[in-house]
Order: structure tokens, then sequence, then C-alpha cells
């Protein structure tokens, strides 16, 4: 996580400088308290709206109020917002104050707290009392939440003491308590990629980043058309977007400015693989003897998804300029 320091006061320096080291992280300093390590400010409105974009993580050490008043006018959602936390310049607390879960706030507070011997205080309600939260859970395992208001329902329902469903398409182990509840339990939790799945009358869908999709594709072909491939292929397996972990091509392909645009776009890692190491691959896959002749590979596409590890779901489609096939991974889901 990367994290921004911000200091007030002289005693809130020194302290700065120490959950800078344990963190990693930068350090700002108010410039009548500041040392030749940290930027000094003046201004900590101006700064708390630089830095609130660009951390995934601050740092305040201040007044609780100070930071509530800084940080009020740009929170944004609690997925988007960074992890907010506050400690008093005696270091006695590390307080989670903004995106507890999902930035990831009571996490950075419990490790200040473990690194600076403070005391760190946790207000979620089931982080409070050692219950399962979803938004943690998907955050620690890299499944995205398919609808924040559906998360809400969820935590409300464990921390009243209720019992939410738990289905999926994918296996799930170790199961807690509060995921106890019956199949037709009003609430419930559905694990996979699949668009709008629906088994609970409010249902939360966790997302697995578990497709990789195999490209081929002409040289100059626009990020446009790839989306357009990319998507075609997700509608054809009625998943849901979010789902895409990667794409992947031939090593020709590593620097093509399409491919690396909707790999941006959509946060997906861009895989390549030399010729011989896709043709290592045993098993059937379509064959191009123009393709071949090219790239020394008789199908791109497929074997650069299979190459992922997945199991080939889509073979070779043909788009404008575009081939692409997907493969998708099927792993086993602890969630105790």
């Amino acid at each position: 996580m990367r994290t921004a320091v911000i200091s007030l006061t002289e005693r809130g320096r020194e302290l700065s400088a120490r959950a800078a080291e344990v963190l990693g992280a930068d350090r700002y300093c108010f410039y009548r308290h500041s040392d030749e390590n940290a930027r000094s400010f003046e201004k900590l409105a101006e700064l708390t709206a630089e830095l609130f974009g660009r951390y995934e993580g601050l740092v305040f050490i201040c007044a609780c109020g100070i930071a509530v008043r800084e940080v009020g006018p740009l929170l944004r959602a609690k997925d988007r917002d960074p992890a907010v936390v506050v400690m008093d310049d005696g270091g006695r607390f590390a307080i989670s104050l903004v995106s507890g879960h999902l930035g990831g706030a009571n996490g950075l507070a419990g490790e200040l707290a473990v690194r600076l011997g403070a005391q760190a205080v946790i207000t979620t309600a089931t982080d409070s009392r050692g219950l399962f939260s979803p938004d943690s859970f998907a955050k620690e395992r890299g499944l995205t939440i398919g609808d924040l208001r559906a998360a809400k329902a969820a935590a409300a329902e464990i921390a009243n003491g209720g019992k939410i469903g738990i289905a999926g398409s994918f296996e799930i182990r170790d199961i807690p308590p509060e995921l106890g509840g019956a199949q037709d339990s009003r609430v419930g939790i559905y694990i996979g990629p699949e668009k709008d799945m629906r088994p609970f009358e409010v249902t939360l869908q966790l997302i697995p980043r578990c497709v990789t999709v195999g490209i081929g594709c002409k040289r100059g072909t626009p990020e446009e058309d790839i989306e357009k491939a990319v998507r075609a292929v997700f509608d054809e397996m009625g998943y849901d977007m979010r789902a895409l972990e990667s794409v992947a091509s031939i090593d020709l392909k590593a620097h093509e400015e399409g491919l690396l645009d909707f790999c941006a776009k959509a946060g997906a890692e861009l895989l390549t693989y030399s010729a011989d190491e896709l043709n290592s691959l045993e098993g059937e896959f379509s064959e191009s003897d123009f393709v071949k002749s090219v790239t020394g590979v008789d199908c791109v596409c497929e074997r650069s998804a299979v190459m992922s590890g997945g199991k080939l779901m889509i073979k070779k489609r043909k788009f404008d300029g575009v081939t692409a096939a997907a493969a998708v991974k099927k792993e086993v889901i602890s969630i105790g």
C-alpha cells in the first residue's frame, strides 16, 4: 500500500519518522516542525486534496477532528477512497477512520499498532467483534464486490446476529458459522464469475478474477477493437467482465499499443510467451497455416490463453483484425 504520513507537531514529526520507516511511507510535515527527510507544507487542506488521489493510504498524526474536517469533502465511495488512519502524536492510538475494509484502514491501523506499540481502534461492527466481514474477505482474496449495497446488507445481517447463505460456481471450503444459513436465506453470498447471479433475495456476488483471454491481432489494431472482441467472448460465456484477470499473446505483441491500452483500461495483466513456449503445450488447438508462417505458432489465442493454467472454455473466435479465446481457472475458495 502506497502510504503518506502527515504530521503537524514536533512530537508528531518524531512519530512520523518511525511510522514512515515501518510502513515504507512518504512523509509530509508542517513547515514549522519538519526535517530534511520530509516534504514540508503550510496548508493542510491543500496538501490533503493533493495526496487524496495519489496514495492508497493516509496516516494523519493529529487530532481526529482535524483529519475528519480535511478528508470529509474529498470522500467519494467506500470502494474508491484511500485508507485513512489517525494517530495521536503521543503514539498511543491508531484509529481506523475511513475505508476500514475495502481500503485497508483496519489492517493499516493494526500494523501501526503492532509495529509502534499503539492500541488499534477498530469500530467496524464485524471486525470489532471478530465476525466474518464480506468486505475484508473480498479484499484479501482478490474478489470483486458486485454490489456495494448488497455488501452492506450482508455485513448488517451478520452484525445483527443473523446467518447468511453461501453458494457459488467454485468449490467453497471452511465456511464460518456466520455463513451457515440455508439456501433459502434472504441474504447470501454467491462466489462466481457469471453475470447477475441472484440465488438469494439479496445476493452479494463476489467475482473472482479467473479468466485469461488469449489474443491474436494485426499490427496496429486499436484498443477499441480488442475490447469488442473481449466483451464478445465474455458475453458468450455469460461472465461478468470484472472476472478478467489477464490478457495473453505471443511475445511479438508485447509492445502492441492497442493491447497495452486495453489492459491498462481493464486493469488486467498482459502476459506474453515465446513461440517455443506456446508450441510446447499439449492438447488440441485450432490451426492456421498463415498464422504459423508469421508467428511460428499455429494458434496464438488458444495456446496463450491456456498458458495461464486455466481450462480452455471458448475456442478461437474471429473478429475484425482480432482472434480471441478464453481459459478459466477454477480454484477452491477457502473462507476460514
